[in-house]
């Protein structure tokens, strides 16, 4: 019920305000008038707006992006720790330059597109825009959840149009090419990548007691993640995680021929049951290997001197994996168990990848239809 009270100002006349409660049961003021029935008028028309669903907090005018995007926004998240410390580096160095000092109220769909353009112009890719306008997106549906503004401004944006590029698969012989030239203490690294087709964070974390010797397997129930220490939740560049992405573990079958590259390893090494298999340095007791300084030391040196003329990551030899599997007639669900996808969707983009898998396919159509004949 909408109700008015007096206060008297300073100098000395009576004001009005209306007062109303929101839908949190909050005592809220409708505005300060001269006479009691305007201010219960207005009292009485903010109820109204409670009542049908359209009451918007004012707050909405006064908080800004960055205060609502930090303080509200992303401690509300259940987020991994890497993807919490993208966001926190997408806040700093893509939205908060633009939006920060912006109230939620001023930010329009015209604003948004601004930052769009923006955006553009400094040279981000139209892939990464997409990306960074999720996220700019879901800041804004939690406000209009909170009621701090009537809609999402980022509905209808004009985004640039991003082009998808058939990404070249790494065949068996490039990727001979390739190991022949990384040097001998990475190669068991590398071999049992394109084996296992681990994501890098799986692939660093692993230890002997991951090793099943006798059942030619390997469990993966560790990642590590690395990430920017001024992002980092803790403070920490190497993050180590109990089980990796989508939180299962999953064993994966290795041929013997692996298991004996690991074996000697571990023997030449004097590792631990839970020592590192592929530290930064080789010793008992080492850290976590960095992505960026063996990509930068040792990879992309090995690639530029095997003669590979297109651009290869490491975490392509997990692309090649899958690839290797599907054009070797290996079923899309063992594939996917494998690679540790939650949706078979992800894992049908590898099929058809290797660069003679289309001669492969004209050669049993034909070898079917001759049948015919």
């Amino acid at each position: 019920m909408a109700w008015v009270s007096k206060r008297r100002s300073a100098d000395g006349s009576v004001r009005h305000q209306g007062r109303y409660r929101d839908p949190f049961g909050e005592k809220r003021t409708a505005g300060t008038f001269s006479t009691s029935r305007e201010a219960l008028k207005a009292a009485m028309k903010a109820e109204g707006k409670v009542a049908d669903g359209t009451w918007i907090d004012p707050r909405g005018g006064t908080i800004t992006f960055r205060e609502y995007a930090e303080d509200v926004w992303l401690p509300s998240r259940h987020l991994e720790v890497s993807t919490r410390a993208g966001y926190v580096s997408y806040l700093r160095n893509h939205f908060v330059p633009f939006f920060g000092a912006m109230t939620l109220a001023r930010i329009m769909p015209s604003t948004v597109q601004d930052w769009v353009t923006r955006a553009v112009e400094q040279g981000l890719s139209p892939r990464s825009i997409a990306k960074y306008h999720v996220m700019l997106h879901s800041v804004f549906s939690r406000a209009v959840r909170d009621r701090l503004i009537a809609f999402n401004p980022c509905e209808d944006t004009e985004l640039p149009k991003v082009v998808a590029r058939r990404a070249r698969t790494l065949t068996p012989e490039e990727y001979t090419s390739v190991l022949a030239e990384v040097p001998d203490r990475f190669k068991p690294l590398v071999m049992t990548a394109i084996e296992t087709g681990l994501r890098w964070g799986e692939l660093v974390a692993l230890r002997p007691r991951h090793v099943d010797f006798l059942r030619r397997s390997i469990t993966v129930e560790e990642t590590i993640v690395e990430v920017s220490r001024k992002d980092s939740p803790t403070g920490e560049r190497m993050i180590v995680k109990a089980y990796p992405k989508n939180d299962e573990p999953r064993t994966l079958r290795v041929s013997q021929a692996l298991l004996d590259v690991l074996a000697s390893r571990i023997a030449i090494l004097g590792l631990g049951r839970d020592d590192l298999l592929f530290p930064s340095r080789e010793a008992v007791g080492g850290q976590p290997l960095s992505r960026a300084t063996f990509n930068t030391r040792y990879w992309r040196p090995a690639i530029e001197r095997s003669g590979v003329d297109f651009n290869v990551r490491m975490h392509d030899l997990r692309h090649a994996h899958a690839s290797w599997l599907l054009a070797g007639g290996a079923d899309l669900k063992t594939v996917m168990e494998r690679m540790g996808h939650s949706q078979i969707m992800t894992t049908q983009k590898y099929l058809h990848t290797l660069p003679d898998a289309d001669d492969k396919a004209l050669a049993a159509f034909e070898s079917v239809s001759r049948r015919s004949t």
